[in-house]
């Protein structure tokens, strides 16, 4: 299964559900970047499930014709500000993070996280000067939690997840910004009969269950 960095730990969860319910099956997952996933699935990488963090980049594996059938939105996110236990450097709001003497980290344009952020800058007029773009959230929330960084531009879910690591800061810009996250059955899968169980199994209700708990929005 190809999933988006952010799905992590619902997937993970889900994996489990799913290995119960299906004696002798294996779930396993690949988590990169959303772009990153289309990428390997265009130079021909196997895999059963694709589910991203954005519809461009479902779009563009559809365009690329990889991808078997409709997808799906099964979830939304939103962005959060990523910071260090008790937010010593005190930042209360997105315009925050264009102070001096913060190193700020976000997610390459290209990825889903990066995009969204662009998208904030653009509607607020803000502009950040991140001290590094990196190729999908959980190497942003890394580099917070490690303390090389004093704030990232992770989703809601990923500071959900790291709660007791990192501290996160909500901002109402995030809504301008909201990332759909669409599955679908990779073309010529391995498991294509699996891999349609598994997909709806997301789509159900164990699987919006386990995306509500670390604060995935439902599909819009």
């Amino acid at each position: 299964m190809f999933a988006a960095a952010s799905l992590t730990e619902s997937f993970n969860a889900l994996g489990k559900q799913f290995e119960a319910a299906h004696p002798g099956v294996k779930v396993s997952f690949d988590y990169e970047g959303s772009s990153s996933l289309v990428q390997k699935l265009d130079n021909g990488a196997k895999a059963d499930v694709f589910a991203s963090a954005d519809e461009k980049n479902m779009t563009k594996a559809v365009q690329g014709g990889v991808i078997d059938g409709q997808p799906t939105v099964f979830a939304t996110n939103k962005l959060a500000i990523a910071v260090a236990k008790g937010n010593p450097k005190g930042i209360k709001s997105f315009s925050d993070l264009t102070k001096g003497g913060l190193t700020v980290v976000v997610c390459a344009q290209q990825v889903p996280c990066g995009s969204a952020t662009e998208t904030v800058e653009k509607n607020t007029g803000t502009t950040l000067k991140p001290a590094s773009e990196e190729t999908d959230v959980k190497q942003v929330l890394a580099k917070v939690q490690s303390g090389d960084a004093d704030a990232g531009l992770v989703y809601v879910t990923d500071a959900t997840s790291a709660a007791g690591k990192v501290d996160k800061v909500d901002f109402p810009e995030s809504s301008g910004a909201v990332n759909k996250y669409p599955i679908a059955v990779v073309k010529d899968a391995p498991q294509a009969a699996l891999a349609k169980q598994f997909s709806d199994f997301v789509l159900g209700a164990q699987g919006k269950d386990e995306l509500t708990k670390i604060g995935f929005g439902p599909a819009q």
